[in-house]
């Protein structure tokens, strides 16, 4: 009925996060970006734990985006040494407490130990299964629409599949996040209003959250705003809130 269908979870199962405001933060006090983005790192540590805590089943991060690579050379040099640094320190930690790792993106491009530390922190943590933590690193939505298209039609091209068998369903099999339901939630930090080419497929009904401070200061009453806002919203996915009574005469 209508009425069920519009019931929702009070909690999201899919929480998805773009992390911004790093570089700003450390502005305003007159530090290096970098110093940003490993105060960052604390802030990512601690809504990994909240989320896990509050139920949630998957949690993905928006760390690196296949833009970022346009950035000066020694801040992307400095965040690919934090990001290999990162998985040495917390690897451990996230397997211990039963969270699964995942990363997408355009693995190819990075550093070769990160991407040996990526692999393996995956191997290490495949069966956890309190929480799924997605972390998206050289990833673009642009580009997980562009692999996903190459992939179906090599497919089509061997044989495998029929250009007229080729839905939505077909296609996202073949994207990033196949496997994970779509994002629940999405939460912008660092006060800007727009998606920055992140997760286009997944986040056709998703919704967003945009919070205004910045990613360093984001933390347990920030997550819990979001969640609220969440809780409050009525999710249709094009349909009517009830159904539509007779036209009067």
């Amino acid at each position: 009925m209508q009425q069920e269908a519009d019931k929702q979870p009070e909690r999201p199962r899919h929480v998805a996060v773009i992390m911004d405001g790093n570089g700003r933060w450390a502005t305003r006090l007159g530090r290096p970006r970098l110093a940003g983005h490993r105060a960052g790192v604390k802030a990512a540590r601690a809504i990994v734990e909240n989320c896990a805590n509050a139920g949630v089943e998957v949690l993905t991060l928006f760390a690196f985006s296949s833009e970022n690579w346009q950035r000066p050379s020694d801040e992307v040099n400095g965040l690919m040494r934090l990001f290999v640094e990162v998985l040495q320190r917390e690897v451990a930690a996230l397997h211990e407490n039963e969270i699964r790792l995942r990363f997408i993106g355009d693995r190819a491009s990075l550093p070769t130990i990160l991407q040996k530390r990526m692999a393996r922190a995956e191997s290490l943590t495949a069966g956890n299964q309190r929480m799924t933590l997605i972390v998206a690193i050289a990833y673009g939505g642009r580009w997980d629409i562009e692999q996903a298209v190459r992939r179906v039609a090599a497919k089509v091209a061997a044989g495998e599949i029929s250009p007229q068998a080729i839905d939505a369903a077909v296609l996202e099999r073949h994207m990033a996040l196949a496997g994970v339901p779509d994002p629940d939630l999405l939460i912008r930090t660092g006060n800007e209003s727009r998606i920055s080419n992140f997760l286009l497929w997944n986040l056709a009904y998703t919704e967003i959250y945009f919070c205004p401070t910045l990613w360093p200061d984001f933390g347990s009453a920030e997550l819990q705003a979001a969640l609220a806002f969440y809780a409050r919203r009525a999710r249709r996915f094009g349909r009517v809130a009830e159904p539509l009574g007779m036209l009067a005469d």
